[in-house]
């Protein structure tokens, strides 16, 4: 136990009047002797005053490294009690988002179910600390969100230059050297999202401090004052799922990764249009009911990460949380470090798949789906190739587990071999080959000496 810790308790509570009854936590809890058990609301509608108590308590992140998966978990996150499905799988992913940069978060959020359980009204899911900080979000229209994004961005942009005009100015001049010292530091941390918080907080202090009798030092001054939300350096990230990236927003997503602007994209792939009731996107695979397809998509899933990745300037990642915590973590961290356009596609299981082991065990069917060779787990990093690295890495083994078996543990596959047992064989094998193809386009990429891209 690091001495940091010693005396500290740690318990895990759960807010009984909030909680929707999925059972996701008690199912991928990893001790021997489980930490959390489902039981009946009556038998634990008491735990709301024990909530009420833990959430006055501070809180510990400052003894963790929050850049691992154990250390995140004791970061706050700025978004709790969603509007979301029972087992949602796109909720957990914003979840981590918002423990790493949710104070710095600014948030394009496409039409869609993330839309909707991002601002359930009356309420909203998204939240701030004691300091009043946390995520800014606004909702777009379905087809414009990366165009929204990337205004934002601009906006943030052209604010962060006035402010470094203005401390350029301000050192040529003769200035009080603590002012002088904060802002040479500012303007070489103003990137570093570890140092970025702390330098901009001791521009504020020094400013505020500072008893300036020259007009124009004092002029400089306030103009950093008025723009001081914009010292610290911003997160933006457009969120949406697949219907907008793959479809119709797919479009302004292309211009926005093409742009080479410092801006994340995080897309929730449900493989469905989930908001409008389960609809057939360009992300749902071959042999899947949905509506428009009663009977079978008849052509295979587009690869959005494959079409981004032929940039070469563009981060891209594809993760799946229950498959490899691990994985994800490090696709989070480094697309929000890369300086340059990122996408992350994450797999998120969806009340319209079906799932017959229930939205209880949708973290377990991520596991299911990365061992069937259904999803595949990579990053591919352009800062590698300046290190003379290969960029694209593949982070799952060849495949364990049976495809078949996966594919029929969800109604949207397995319906179609009642209603239409002759299509489904043949739907069954052209789907099953396409992973196969996609994971040896993968493997082929990972094992390459040099870049393809």
């Amino acid at each position: 136990m690091s001495k940091d810790i010693q005396g500290l308790h740690y318990r895990m509570q759960v807010s009984a009047l909030d909680c929707l009854g999925c059972g996701n936590c008690a199912d991928i809890c990893p001790a021997k002797e489980k930490a959390l058990v489902m039981k009946p609301y009556a038998q634990v509608v008491h735990e709301a005053e024990n909530w009420n108590f833990g959430i006055t308590k501070p809180r510990r992140e400052d003894k963790y490294n929050v850049e691992t998966v154990k250390g995140s978990q004791f970061a706050k996150p700025y978004i709790e009690f969603s509007g979301a499905c029972a087992g949602c799988g796109e909720t957990p992913y914003i979840k981590l988002a918002t423990q790493l940069f949710g104070d710095r978060m600014i948030i394009a959020n496409a039409t869609g179910c993330s839309s909707i359980w991002g601002a359930s009204a009356p309420s909203m899911p998204y939240c701030k600390d004691e300091n009043g900080r946390g995520p800014a979000w606004a909702n777009s229209l379905f087809e414009d969100n990366a165009e929204y994004g990337f205004g934002m961005l601009m906006a943030v942009k052209q604010m962060r230059e006035k402010i470094e005009r203005n401390m350029r100015a301000l050192l040529e001049l003769d200035v009080d050297e603590r002012l002088k010292e904060a802002l040479e530091e500012w303007l070489e941390f103003k990137d570093d999202r570890k140092e970025t918080r702390a330098k901009s907080d001791r521009v504020v202090e020094v400013i505020e401090g500072l008893d300036a009798t020259d007009d124009v030092v004092k002029s400089l001054c306030n103009r950093i004052l008025e723009a001081k939300d914009y010292l610290v350096k911003k997160s933006v990230w457009a969120l949406g799922g697949d219907g907008w990236a793959y479809d119709i927003g797919y479009g302004g997503l292309d211009h926005v990764l093409a742009s080479g602007e410092n801006i994340n994209i995080l897309v929730f792939d449900t493989e469905v249009y989930s908001n409008t009731g389960g609809q057939a996107s360009k992300a749902t695979p071959t042999a899947a009911i949905a509506k428009f397809a009663a009977s079978g998509k008849k052509i295979k899933k587009k690869d959005l990460g494959l079409i981004a990745m032929s940039y070469g300037y563009v981060y891209v990642a594809q993760v799946g949380m229950g498959a490899d915590k691990n994985q994800l973590m490090k696709a989070m961290l480094e697309a929000e470090a890369y300086d340059g356009p990122s996408i992350i596609i994450a797999y998120a299981p969806c009340i319209n798949h079906g799932l017959k082991k229930g939205m209880g065990k949708s973290q377990e069917n991520i596991k299911d789906a990365v061992e069937a060779g259904y999803w595949h787990l990579y990053r591919y990093n352009p800062d590698l190739k300046k290190q003379g690295k290969n960029p694209f890495v593949l982070d799952s083994g060849e495949p364990n587990a049976s495809f078949r078996d996966f594919i029929m543990g969800q109604i949207r596959y397995s319906s179609l071999a009642k209603e239409f047992p002759g299509t489904a064989e043949k739907l069954f094998e052209m789907t099953e080959s396409e992973a196969k193809n996609k994971y040896r386009t993968y493997k082929e990429l990972a094992d390459r000496d040099s870049a393809l891209f």
